[in-house]
C-alpha cells in the first residue's frame, strides 16, 4: 500500500559527493563514451525485490504482501494435459491457513484460491498458471508501531538496510503469508510427482520447544497423512502431540512463543535426481527449505548425529532385493548419495525459530536510531511449526519436480543404459504411445 511506504531523504552531503564523482568520471571518459551519471532520484522509491522466483524448468514466482490486496503465484513450465482445479490446491492451502485452532494465529482468512490462466476445461495447457488468493482480514492499524520501531529478530531492520523502504503493515514480503504462493504451486508439483512416479511427500512435527518425538516411534514406510492430520499440532504420535500442544498453550497465554522441528520424508522418489558438485539434491532441498520464513537449520539423513559415528558404523551397505534392484540395508545417507537420489526414503529435518513477533515488552530501536521499548500488537502464531508442515512439503515438491524435469531432459533423451539406469517412463508399444 502506498500509505505504508516511507523513506528517508538523501542528505545534501551525499548528493554533493555523488555530483563530484560524476564530474571526475566525465573527465576520464573519452569523447565517444560519455557516461550519464546524473542522479535520478524519484520522490518516492519503490522496492525492487529480486529473489521471488524458484526453479529452472518448473518455475514459480510468488507475489503479494501480508496486508495488501492479495497474494499468489505464477507457475511456468507445468506440463500440459495435467488434470488440475482449484480443489487440488485448496486442500494444502486449508492446512496452511491461519485461524485453524487455538495454537495458531486467530487471523480469519479462508485462503480461497482462484486460477486465472493456464488451465482450460480442467487440464493444464502448458502455459503460465496464475493463482491468486485475496486478503480479506487485514488490520493494517495493528502495525502502526512497526513503522517506527523494529521488531527484535524480525526482518524490519534488515529490509530498511537493504531497500531503504519497506511495507510496514504485517511484515510485507517477510510475512509467512507469502508462502500461500509456494503452497499452491507445491500442490501442483506434488500432483505431478504422484501421477508420474507415485512419489509421496509427507511432513510432520517432530519437536516443539523441549518436547522431542523419538525417531523410532514413527514408521516412515507406513506413515499416512491421516495420522499427521489427526491433531492440531500435526504430530503423528497422539501422546507426544498432547505434550506439544500443552507446551504451546503454556507460552501462548503469556504472550510468548516457541520453535520446533518439522521432519519431512519422500517415498518413491525416482533414482538419479540431483547433480554432482554445486547442484547436489540435498543442497537444493536445503536452499528451498531454508528460504521459508523462520527457518534456522537443515539436516538430512544422519545429520549432525552422524559425526559421532565411524565410517564402518555410518556406511549404508548395498544389497540386491527380490526385484533385482540395488538397495541399502540402512539409510543414514537419507536417500541421497553424492548429491543424487538413490531410491531410498529421503528424510530431512528443518528447524524453525520461535515466532519473532510476541506480546511481551522488548528493547529495540526506532528507524531514526533511538533506543526504546516495544510491545507488538496484531495476531501471530505462538508456534509456527504446525502451519509450516504443508509449507515444507511444498518446497520439497518444487525441488523434486524441477530436478525430475532436469533429469529427463539430460539423461533420458536417448535410450538409457539398462544395465545401470532405470528409465523414468516405461517403454510404450506404438499403439500405447498414441493414447
Amino acid at each position: 500500500m502506498a500509505s505504508s511506504l516511507s523513506t528517508k531523504p538523501f542528505s545534501a552531503d551525499a548528493l554533493s559527493a555523488f555530483a563530484s564523482l560524476n564530474s571526475d568520471l566525465r573527465s576520464l571518459s573519452p569523447a565517444y563514451l560519455r557516461l550519464s551519471l546524473r542522479p535520478r532520484l524519484p520522490k518516492r522509491l519503490r522496492i525492487q525485490a529480486a529473489g521471488s522466483t524458484y526453479g529452472n524448468h518448473f518455475r514459480v514466482t510468488t507475489y503479494g504482501e501480508s496486508h495488501g490486496g492479495g497474494v499468489g503465484c505464477v507457475i511456468d513450465g507445468c506440463p500440459p494435459r495435467l488434470p488440475l482445479s482449484e480443489a487440488d490446491m485448496q486442500v494444502d492451502l486449508d492446512r496452511r491457513r491461519p485461524g485453524q485452532s487455538r495454537i495458531t494465529t486467530p487471523r480469519k482468512e479462508t485462503d480461497t484460491c482462484k486460477i486465472f490462466s493456464g488451465v482450460s476445461e480442467g487440464i493444464t495447457t502448458g502455459t503460465p498458471i496464475h493463482v491468486s488468493v485475496p486478503n480479506t482480514d487485514q488490520r493494517g492499524h495493528d502495525y502502526s508501531e512497526m513503522a517506527v520501531a523494529y521488531r527484535p529478530s524480525h526482518a524490519d531492520a534488515t529490509y530498511d538496510m537493504k531497500y531503504g523502504v519497506r511495507s510496514v503493515q504485517g511484515g510485507g514480503r517477510s510475512s509467512a503469508r507469502e508462502t500461500i504462493g509456494r503452497v499452491a504451486s507445491g500442490a501442483v508439483a506434488k500432483k505431478i510427482l504422484k501421477e508420474f512416479s507415485g512419489t509421496e511427500i509427507l511432513a510432520y512435527v517432530s519437536q516443539v520447544h523441549k518436547i522431542v518425538l523419538p525417531e523410532d516411534l514413527i514408521d516412515h514406510d507406513t506413515l499416512t497423512l491421516d495420522q499427521i492430520e489427526s491433531n492440531i499440532v500435526r504430530c503423528p504420535d497422539p501422546e507426544y502431540a498432547e505434550k506439544m500442544i500443552s507446551a504451546i498453550d503454556a507460552v501462548r497465554v503469556r504472550g510468548d512463543s516457541v520453535g520446533g522441528v518439522v521432519t519431512c520424508i519422500v517415498r518413491n522418489c525416482p533414482r538419479g535426481l540431483g547433480s554432482p558438485v554445486f547442484d547436489k539434491l540435498e543442497a537444493e532441498l536445503a536452499k528451498a527449505a531454508m528460504s521459508l520464513p523462520a527457518t534456522k537449520g537443515f539436516q538430512f539423513g544422519s545429520g549432525f548425529a552422524g559425526t559421532f559415528l565411524t565410517g564402518s558404523e555410518h556406511n549404508d551397505e548395498f544389497y540386491i532385493d527380490e526385484h533385482g534392484n540395488t538397495r541399502t540395508r540402512t539409510n543414514r545417507s537419507g536417500g541421497i548419495q553424492g548429491g543424487i537420489s538413490n531410491g531410498e526414503i529421503i528424510n530431512m529435518r528443518i528447524a524453525f525459530k520461535p515466532t519473532s513477533t510476541i506480546g511481551k515488552k522488548q528493547k529495540t530501536v526506532t528507524r531514526d536510531k533511538k533506543e526504546t521499548e516495544f510491545i507488538a500488537r496484531g495476531r501471530h502464531d505462538p508456534c509456527v511449526v504446525p502451519r509450516a508442515v504443508p509449507m515444507v512439503e511444498a518446497m520439497v515438491a518444487l525441488v523434486l519436480v524441477d530436478q525430475l524435469m532436469a533429469q529427463y531432459a539430460q539423461c533420458n533423451l536417448f535410450p538409457v543404459n539398462s544395465d545401470l539406469q532405470e528409465p523414468l517412463v516405461p517403454i510404450l508399444r506404438p499403439e500405447e504411445a498414441l493414447l
